[in-house]
């Protein structure tokens, strides 16, 4: 089971986001509440279960110590990111420096990314895949992945 799809949301006055009932039900079934909030450039928000995040942590260990950019990646998710879990209602907390570097505010894009969430400010997103399509190189690297 992943996650897939995208669903309108907004935050609630605390800064909380909640997660749309069809990913909510992926948390339910398959990894429980903990979750790892975080970001790599600050541009959106990722939700990854907590056990799918030490997943990838357990790969990054495998990385020599001193790899740039191992050490980029860390320092920036370790910025930005906090260990969290979704209540009862399906939210979770996004910290404020986070939040603002993001620019989630109004209405945002919940979209399933397989194995995490990402949360983008819709207008964001939009403007990213206009600015950003999909194109024949894309596809082309897509089909030597063998997708």
């Amino acid at each position: 089971m992943v996650f897939r799809g995208n669903f309108p949301a907004k935050l609630d006055a605390q800064g909380r986001i909640k997660i749309p009932t069809a990913h909510r039900r992926v948390f339910e079934e398959q990894f429980g509440p903990e979750v790892f909030v975080t970001s790599i450039s600050g541009e959106n928000v990722l939700i990854y279960p907590l056990s799918e995040w030490e997943k990838l942590e357990a790969k990054m260990q495998q990385a020599p110590k001193f790899a740039r950019a191992k050490q980029l990646f860390l320092r920036n998710t370790s910025y930005y990111g906090q260990v969290g879990a979704l209540d009862r209602q399906g939210r979770v907390g996004i910290q404020p420096h986070l939040r603002q570097a993001a620019g989630v505010e109004g209405e945002l894009a919940v979209m399933g990314s397989l194995n995490s969430l990402e949360i983008w400010n819709a207008d964001k997103i939009r403007s990213r895949m206009e600015a950003e399509p999909l194109g024949e190189d894309d596809l082309a690297e897509l089909a030597e992945l063998g997708i």
